[in-house]
């Protein structure tokens, strides 16, 4: 392993952190702050998911993916009742339930190594790198964490004010 190396490893490790902890949970959490429980499970059709449903699968694949892969922990997630679910947990307890996931996963990115990023797992009846289980929770939270925001704008018609401090070219005023 070259300082090269491990530094890249440091930064990826590192920006995956921040935008998991610091940008997408917090946003995400003070979305559905702001929503009531019969906002949360609202859902414009059948085809479609609630942000309780997005809270639930997030929760389950965070913790398959980060905190049971890197810890060896027994895989016990029931991904079909993460979109099954209608409306009986409060969004109280799913803010609850997702965030102490965000704490074990904050734990987890906190002491990864390289050698951990190259290491082998299967999840969900995958062979995966430990970077390519980073990768695939930063970006599936991402998404989902996209799909939350938009319905929160659709049913409170307001803008969430995450990019007030640029001006209107792009820029930090």
């Amino acid at each position: 392993m070259t300082a090269t190396d491990a530094d890249v490893s440091k930064l990826f490790l590192e920006f995956s952190r921040k935008k998991l902890l610091e940008q997408y949970w917090p946003r995400l959490r003070g979305c559905v702050e702001g929503l009531t429980d019969e906002q949360v499970w609202w859902r414009p059709n059948e085809a479609c998911n609630s942000v309780g449903n997005l809270m639930l699968h997030l929760n389950g694949n965070a913790w398959q993916w980060l905190v049971a892969s890197f810890n060896r922990l027994e895989d016990k997630r029931n991904r079909p009742a993460e979109f099954d679910a209608t409306g009986s947990i409060s969004a109280a307890v799913l803010l609850d339930r997702l965030g102490g996931t965000m704490q074990e996963a904050a734990k987890v990115l906190a002491r990864l190594t390289e050698k951990d990023l190259l290491e082998r797992f299967e999840i969900q009846g995958h062979d995966v790198s430990g970077l390519d289980a980073v990768y695939q929770v930063v970006e599936h939270f991402g998404m989902h964490y996209g799909q939350i925001l938009y319905i929160t704008k659709q049913i409170g018609g307001e803008d969430l004010g995450f990019y007030r401090h640029l001006n209107k070219t792009g820029r930090a005023s």
